[in-house]
């Protein structure tokens, strides 16, 4: 780190990504800082300036690298290695260390002191204790926790709609599937699919089933919906010409009928009705191509389906409290999906074909129902191509506090 930019931190005061310390700090203390910084996206600590600013310089002299790098060994796990160095005569007599900490691989993290382990979150200027929600945000980001495989209390087998897994079962994977009366067997047949798991000696629904099976997901996870909003003019006013609520399980009904056989709907999924509203509140344009009219809508389909299958799919459902939101504006759609990207995920990654799957289960049956690539690289090979062909304009991508949102250009 240059001295100028040293100084520009140490002038701006202490942020949600800088913390000012005096290195006679206890070790257990320095640690709760660091961790804080590594389950949140990395920050800077300096050591030897306090609270207001005054540069008071560091007094372990050769000994502070060590005692850093052994704190960072023994009181946080997993143990991080921070960047460390030191600008002797920041003033005169007065030397100032900068440790910078990184955005951590292996989220999350725990000070260790005294035989418990505290996971600490920055926010703003202070670092606090991570609640249980963001603690299992942050499991789950690294891949250790699958939240979909969660029981959902109060939920049984009569919640889930025994019509759309017959249709799911026979239908979709052509196999056979138990009679309605047999309630062991299809307890049996939904645990080995994930769909159901084994808590206090009785089958409950998961996460996972219920958002693709539920009959109504609604009542046991409020943030299973789409809120979809449409505005006339090119920002958010109170004049909004539609405002629903969408809800319901992400998968449609279908029956067989016809010969040969063909399926016919019978009920709206999420998708569909995502898709629907969006089809309402949008006008196609009409032009003359060869004496005859063409009505050119202003999303292509296949584009709209595979954004908004992408954000009920990946979004992060242990963020309660919020739906997937789709917001339509006179010159632009955005469709913003709860969670931020994965740890090692980002928005250039997606573009050029990186793959990722939060939710594994979501992802597997939206699969066998053919709303997801089975590539998955729908991004890249769908949505960029895909309004780069219809309009000439790039969509946008873009992480938004814990929101990934994705802007279509009229």
């Amino acid at each position: 780190m240059f001295r100028a930019e040293l100084q520009e931190l140490i002038r701006n005061g202490e942020s949600s990504g800088v913390e000012f310390k005096l290195d006679a700090v206890q070790n257990f203390d320095l640690a709760k800082e660091i961790v804080a910084f590594a389950n949140l996206q990395g920050g800077v600590v300096l050591l030897g300036v306090a609270d207001n600013g005054t540069v008071e310089g560091t007094a372990r002299g050769d000994n502070l690298e060590r005692w850093v790098m052994e704190l960072c060994r023994l009181k946080i796990d997993p143990p991080i290695i921070p960047y460390f160095e030191v600008h002797p005569e920041f003033e005169p007599g007065k030397q100032v260390a900068v440790l910078r900490i990184l955005q951590g691989p292996s989220k999350p993290y725990a000070r260790v002191h005294d035989n418990h382990r505290t996971y600490y979150i920055r926010v703003g200027t202070t670092s606090r204790e991570a609640s249980a929600e963001e603690l299992q945000r942050m499991f789950q980001e690294a891949g250790s926790l699958r939240y979909g495989l969660k029981p959902v209390p109060g939920a049984v087998l009569e919640d889930l709609d025994l019509r759309r897994l017959k249709d799911y079962f026979g239908r979709v994977l052509e196999q056979d599937y138990p009679p309605d009366e047999d309630r062991a067997a299809w307890e049996t047949l939904l645990r080995n699919l994930e769909l159901m798991v084994a808590a206090e000696d009785r089958a409950v629904p998961t996460v996972d089933g219920m958002l693709l099976f539920g009959k109504s997901p609604k009542r046991f996870l409020p943030q299973s919906g789409v809120r979809a909003v449409a505005y006339p003019g090119n920002e958010r006013d109170y004049a909004a010409r539609a405002d629903q609520e969408l809800v319901g399980p992400l998968v449609s009904l279908y029956s067989l009928a016809g010969s040969p056989p063909e399926p016919v709907l019978v009920e709206n999924g999420l998708v569909e009705q995502a898709l629907d509203f969006v089809a309402r509140n949008t006008q196609p344009e009409a032009r003359i191509e060869n004496g005859v009219r063409v009505d050119r809508p202003t999303y292509p389909a296949d584009v709209l389906r595979e954004v908004i299958v992408n954000a009920l799919v990946h979004r992060d459902y242990t963020i309660a409290g919020t739906d997937v939101s789709i917001t339509i504006f006179a010159n632009r759609m955005e469709v913003a999906s709860p969670g931020r990207l994965p740890n090692t995920a980002t928005v250039d990654a997606l573009k050029t074909g990186f793959r990722y799957a939060r939710n594994q289960t979501l992802v597997n049956v939206m699969r066998d129902y053919r709303y997801v690539d089975f590539r998955g690289m729908g991004i890249r090979d769908k949505i960029i191509p895909g309004m780069r062909a219809h309009s000439g304009k790039e969509p946008v991508f873009a992480e938004v506090g814990h929101s990934f949102v994705v802007t279509l250009l009229k």
